[in-house]
């Protein structure tokens, strides 16, 4: 891809070429969610979203890393809880087993979900979720965190193939206009608290 889609509260869109990394600094630290979303198997899709947090990097990993809180990020998910938490070797890395459920409403269909993740923390710096069992053919998403100015850089990628046949096109619209919306409801919370 050569281009990335900014999503702003406003009621348009910007391009502004990933080669033009002041521009997407710039627009990153006015608020606005870079997004990219792209095929990912005939009945899944694949999306990269980037948004800034005018908080310390710490404070957001201590929310981020509060998985019972994700309802409150994402209001399609209905449950998150950790069912099990180990740290891994004598390193940074701790694994865990999540639960997740949601519920989502397109085209004129419901669909509720349910979600075994296996999840690699790297301390504050990444989440890696690992599709254990599900309602999904495959599933694997990372967020990572990063300085940037007085606040943290949040990068959050994931890829999916639903179980429930979609076509790529239409779940790649659905989450170009649903996961700004979420980000930006993600970024008020984590800011609020």
């Amino acid at each position: 891809m050569t281009a990335s889609t900014v999503s702003n509260p406003r009621p348009y869109s910007l391009t502004v070429p990933l080669q033009s990394r002041d521009a997407r600094t710039t627009a990153l630290l006015q608020g606005e969610i870079l997004l990219e979303t792209r095929a990912h198997s005939a009945w899944g899709a694949g999306v990269t979203a980037q948004m800034y947090l005018p908080i310390q990097p710490e404070r957001a990993w201590a929310q981020l890393t509060d998985y019972p809180r994700w309802v409150q990020f994402f209001p399609d998910i209905t449950q998150s809880r950790i069912l099990e938490r180990s740290p891994i070797g004598q390193g940074q890395e701790t694994h865990q087993r999540l639960y997740q459920a949601a519920r989502k409403s397109f085209l004129f269909i419901t669909a509720e979900v349910e979600i075994y993740l296996q999840v690699i923390e790297t301390a504050g710096q990444r989440i890696q979720f690992h599709l254990e069992s599900g309602s999904f053919h495959d599933f694997q998403a990372d967020l990572q965190l990063q300085d940037l100015a007085e606040g943290a850089l949040l990068t959050y990628s994931v890829q999916a193939t639903p179980t429930i046949p979609v076509p790529s096109p239409f779940i790649q619209q659905a989450i170009h206009w649903d996961l700004p919306h979420n980000m930006r409801n993600m970024r008020q919370m984590l800011c609020s608290h």
